[in-house]
């Protein structure tokens, strides 16, 4: 029997551990998901709406157990308090548009025909979601495809292992049905075997780009549909015209909060010349302020990466740069805790160029490059420069000259004045490397359903 384990970054100890379900096991749950799928469609939009509400309020009464739960797993310090404001924000947002979203569009209503279109469920959708932010990204989907009428299977990263666990326990408490909303346990070649078999209507995947190659593999020929946010290197751009203060704040935020773990966190800075050296000043005066150290203790502000071998990627690129000319600006010795495994200090890069990896290659972890440019021309290159594309944080006073930057950067979301934030009433989607399709928002609806038009004419 397959054992998938979470090693907790905390010590190096296996802190959960659950057997991977078999394909014959995995096949008969996706089928219980199948068959409770149309009654589950058949009740009113608004009881599956409130079902979900009432699960996502019981999840939030269990914060004290999520919040160490995931110190434990992946490493975030218990000073903030897990991810229940994103958490709440989105399931509220898709609660509230829901019947909007969803609502047939009316072509005709005459005495003579009734012409409209509809929004059907898939099905069973299948939720892969990651372990950076696993209660975040999985709502993204789960929320939006249970009020829809699919039902949701979900897998999540052996990193977080008692995520979905813990997520389908709090909606099933809450009213929802058994069935409609499971967690599975799944090694790679069984995930890629049941995909393979056309077993899932939807797949929402989460991840690194080789992980969304391997699902377009499985699922090649079986025309199921796919939503994939993969990789990225979100930059960020400061104008000479930048509140200088508040771009050091988020940027540096944006590039170290959660260890530098996230999807559209910032990883590569572009200042105007005017305001470089005071930028890079205080970008490493504000990261030279975080206590790196056990995430269990309230006092720490910058806990481990989520798993050691992330961090040696980490560690591989800032040495990488070193030895091509780059510079190093925070003083390791004011971060005695790191301890050459999980326990990373965050970092600042200049003297970096688009050759070193620490710029064009994802880092995913608490280090960030900083290069000096001269104009809009020189920052759109070196931004665009890039396989992936997420996000762009531009900071400038000026929101017609960010919007008109926007339109010629390849890029999911245009940021201004803003960065490493989820906005649920516009689509979160990517381009390039980044993946395809769009969760949130009245798009996220749509991408959980299918149109499908009626034209009754009616008997004279």
């Amino acid at each position: 029997m397959t054992m998938i384990r979470c090693i907790s970054p905390v010590d190096g100890s296996v802190y959960a551990e659950r057997p991977a379900m078999g394909y014959e096991d995995a096949k008969a749950l996706v089928d219980r998901a199948r068959k409770a799928q149309k009654s589950w469609a058949r009740r009113p939009l608004e009881e599956r709406v409130s079902l979900v509400l009432k699960g996502v309020a019981r999840l939030n009464e269990m914060a004290d157990d999520v919040v160490k739960e995931l110190a434990w797993q992946m490493g975030r310090p218990v000073r903030y308090g897990g991810e229940f404001k994103g958490f709440n924000e989105r399931s509220n947002y898709m609660a509230e548009i829901a019947a909007s979203s969803l609502a047939p569009i009316v072509v005709e209503s005459s005495d003579r025909f009734e012409r409209y279109i509809e929004r059907e469920p898939h099905g069973v959708v299948f939720v892969i979601a990651p372990w950076n932010y696993p209660y975040m990204t999985a709502i993204n989907t789960v929320a939006p495809a249970l009020m829809a009428g699919n039902t949701v299977v979900l897998k999540h990263a052996s990193q977080t292992l008692l995520v979905g666990e813990r997520m389908v326990r709090a909606f099933v408490e809450a009213g929802v049905p058994e069935d409609v909303f499971l967690n599975i346990f799944l090694d790679h070649d069984t995930t890629s075997k049941l995909i393979a078999a056309g077993s899932f209507n939807f797949i929402n995947f989460t991840g690194s780009v080789e992980g969304g190659r391997s699902i377009e593999r499985a699922a090649a020929g079986t025309f199921t549909g796919i939503g994939l946010e993969l990789g990225g290197k979100d930059p960020g751009y400061v104008m000479e015209d930048a509140d200088l203060d508040a771009a050091v704040d988020t940027l540096m935020d944006g590039a170290t909060y959660n260890s530098g773990q996230c999807c559209c966190g910032i990883e590569r800075i572009y200042v105007h010349e005017s305001l470089y050296d005071a930028f890079v000043e205080k970008s490493v005066a504000w990261v030279s302020n975080y206590k790196l150290g056990n995430p269990l203790d309230p006092e720490t502000t910058l806990g481990p990466m989520a798993n050691k071998r992330f961090a040696v990627t980490v560690r591989g690129q800032i040495d990488e740069a070193l030895a091509k000319g780059a510079k190093a600006l925070v003083d390791p010795k004011l971060f005695p805790t790191d301890d050459g495994g999980a326990y990373l200090a965050p970092q600042i890069l200049v003297d970096v160029d688009h050759s070193m990896s620490i710029m064009n290659e994802e880092t995913f972890g608490p280090a960030v490059g900083i290069m000096k440019v001269k104009s809009d021309a020189e920052a759109l290159d070196l931004m665009n420069d890039c396989k992936y594309g997420l996000t762009v944080s531009l900071w400038t006073k000026d929101p017609v000259r960010a919007a008109r930057l926007g339109r010629e950067l390849e890029t999911g979301t245009v940021f201004m004045n803003r960065a490493d934030y989820l906005d649920p009433g516009l689509c979160w989607t990517g381009c390039k490397e980044t993946g395809r399709g769009g969760s949130l928002s009245v798009i996220g609806f749509h991408n959980l359903t299918r149109p499908k038009s009626y034209h009754l004419k009616k008997a004279l």
